[in-house]
């Protein structure tokens, strides 16, 4: 009796010092927004799932379902947030009509280059801000960086863009912060998931539209309905995209399991940064070739793009007060971002 008193002393104290002994296995299905053969954007949720399995030594093993497969794409934030499933992986900036302030943490018009925006993230404060916006909307999730890319190529048209009447009238899909400027200039905007585009663009059904990069737009198809692609990606200088994990299973999880998955979608982010920076110069050199005009749009159009993104960013900092904080404090890191950028980076030129 002594000796079985003892045992159970000693494992109870095992239990207590390593934190995570007798944890629980976690077993989280994970609906993704992106096909993950979509290099840079979807491919970091496989990644991420295959990792967390290797790591944890099976402690925690994610299922990835495709787009579609187990939750519609524009439904996974109030999936995870309900428990209807445990995880998902998507661009948050889908659910900007429901957090107002979301957008600012996947793509800003204008905005800041990835590097800049992992900075500020990781270290301006970012990471926590994001909790606070979902949660003062009331949404139970906790949400991790986890994959970033670079410009997105401003879209795909059936003639150039030359002036800003050009955008009067025009059916494209274009996302987040960048379709509220568009739709200031009198385009008609819509949204739908990648997977809808070729179809949707061949139909007729919208004169134009933006995706991503060109490693991704090409494996869409894009190119073999309108022959225009325009450059740069203003609306989107940086893409994020994050892992959405429910709030109850977050706060089940030990120390040790929340560290892998920190840790995982860190390193996911870095890889999926890669992956574009390397594929795309190669995809967009092969462009004409395939009958692709790679055009860009006249600086005096962007100058005046910059001046509407503005005048958007400031109506709808007036409207939310998540909104305002996340933007102000965006703001002031790039203030000091600048006198970095413009002095100690090699112009492209060079």
């Amino acid at each position: 009796m002594k000796l079985l008193k003892a045992l159970t002393g000693v494992a109870g104290a095992i239990a207590l010092t390593t934190g995570s002994a007798f944890a629980d296995d976690l077993r989280w299905k994970m609906p993704v927004a992106f096909a993950t053969n979509l290099p840079g954007l979807g491919s970091p949720a496989a990644w991420v799932a295959d990792n967390l399995t290797t790591a944890s030594d099976g402690s925690i093993q994610v299922r990835v379902y495709e787009p579609g497969k187990l939750v519609p794409p524009f439904d996974i934030l109030q999936s995870v947030s309900d428990g209807k499933v445990s995880a998902g992986y998507t661009w948050i900036g889908y659910d900007q009509g429901k957090v107002p302030a979301i957008p600012l943490f996947a793509a800003v018009p204008f905005g800041m280059k990835p590097w800049a925006y992992i900075g500020w993230y990781y270290y301006g404060g970012g990471h926590e801000l994001l909790q606070e916006t979902y949660a003062n909307k009331g949404f139970k999730v906790h949400a991790q960086l986890c994959g970033i890319i670079g410009p997105e190529t401003a879209g795909w048209y059936a003639e150039p863009i030359e002036s800003l009447e050009d955008y009067k009238g025009l059916k494209i899909r274009f996302a987040g912060l960048g379709g509220k400027v568009l739709e200031k200039l009198g385009a008609s905007v819509t949204m739908m998931p990648g997977g809808e585009l070729y179809q949707a663009l061949e139909k007729g059904t919208i004169d134009a539209t933006e995706f991503s990069m060109p490693a991704i737009d090409q494996i869409l198809g894009f190119n073999q309905v309108v022959k225009y692609n325009l450059f740069p990606g203003w609306h989107q200088q940086f893409t994020a995209q994050y892992m959405l994990i429910n709030q109850d299973e977050w706060d089940r999880t030990t120390e040790a399991q929340k560290a892998l998955v920190e840790a995982s979608c860190t390193a996911a982010t870095t890889r999926g940064l890669a992956e574009g920076e390397y594929k795309n110069g190669k995809v967009l050199a092969e462009f004409q070739d395939k009958g692709v005009q790679a055009d860009q749009i006249p600086r005096e159009v962007l100058l005046k793009l910059k001046e509407v993104t503005e005048e958007v960013l400031k109506e709808e900092a007036s409207k939310d007060a998540d909104f305002k904080r996340v933007y102000e404090s965006q703001q002031a890191f790039m203030e000091t971002y600048k006198v970095w950028d413009t002095r100690a980076y090699v112009p492209a030129d060079l």
